[in-house]
């Protein structure tokens, strides 16, 4: 299936690794030109040769910190200066603590809605002005599952999740006659590089083994695994897309119809 991206251009968030590179890797496959940033250059400059590599298109890296706006406004004006438009974003940067209310501290609760809330605001509001004047544009916001299923354990990306999740909505209804389509997808536990640290932590308040907390994770998940982020990045690329013309609005589910009751 053509999926119309060849020549598109995409800016992808935290594209260095996890996810985001998944998801920028899968857009050059099908033909688009993808711009990747993260906080570190380094690992930022080896994502980009490696996604280049494997897939004969042209990746190129920004360095910058979504919790900065003139960093946000920098990403964006040099993928604009490159490439002379953005078509695509793909707001995938941000990580929340987690922890139970009462041993949440208050910089804890800042870090959560500066990045994984806010970063998602600030590069969409440096990017629709382009799109607008471009007369359109997709932008696929990834959340997460705990925006919809909470929990305590849980409790400041379940917060910045559902924030996310509201403004996506907001702004679809209000960009959709300007024919920019936004949408969010919600992934459950994904076998990221992140992934060890979250299943730790989930441990240490439950006050399990992390083997355990690896057991009851997929235990929460009917299908019994974690997802991958290939197939994270197979739904992004598709809701990017010209063949999801008329979905604006969504708030995609993609968990394995996980219960997170069954993490108790």
């Amino acid at each position: 299936m053509d999926l119309g991206l060849k020549g598109k251009v995409a800016l992808v968030t935290g594209g260095s690794k996890g996810i985001g590179k998944a998801v920028a890797r899968g857009l050059a496959e099908e033909g688009a030109k993808v711009a990747i940033c993260a906080r570190t250059r380094a690992e930022l400059d080896t994502a980009a040769a490696a996604i280049a590599k494997g897939t004969g298109g042209e990746v190129f890296p920004v360095a910058g910190d979504l919790t900065r706006e003139a960093d946000v406004q920098k990403i964006v004006a040099a993928t604009i200066g490159h490439f002379k438009r953005i078509d695509i974003l793909v707001n995938n940067a941000g990580a929340a603590p987690g922890g139970l209310l009462l041993d949440i501290t208050e910089e804890q609760w800042q870090q959560a809605l500066q990045l994984k809330f806010m970063g998602y605001v600030r590069c969409m509001k440096a990017v629709i002005p382009h799109m607008l004047r471009q007369g359109g544009g997709r932008i696929v916001n990834i959340v997460g599952n705990d925006g919809v299923k909470p929990i305590g354990v849980e409790l400041t990306p379940s917060a910045a999740n559902a924030a996310d999740l509201a403004v996506t909505i907001a702004l679809a209804e209000q960009y959709g006659r300007d024919n920019i389509c936004i949408n969010a997808i919600n992934p459950g536990p994904v076998a990221t590089e992140r992934w060890d640290g979250l299943v730790a932590g989930i441990a240490k308040v439950r006050k399990i083994s992390t083997d355990e907390a690896q057991k009851r994770a997929e235990r929460s998940i009917p299908l019994g695994r974690i997802c991958t982020p290939e197939e994270v990045a197979n739904v992004a690329v598709f809701v990017a897309s010209d063949r999801a013309s008329f979905m604006n609005g969504a708030l995609i589910t993609l968990d394995g119809g996980q219960r997170k009751a069954l993490l108790d």
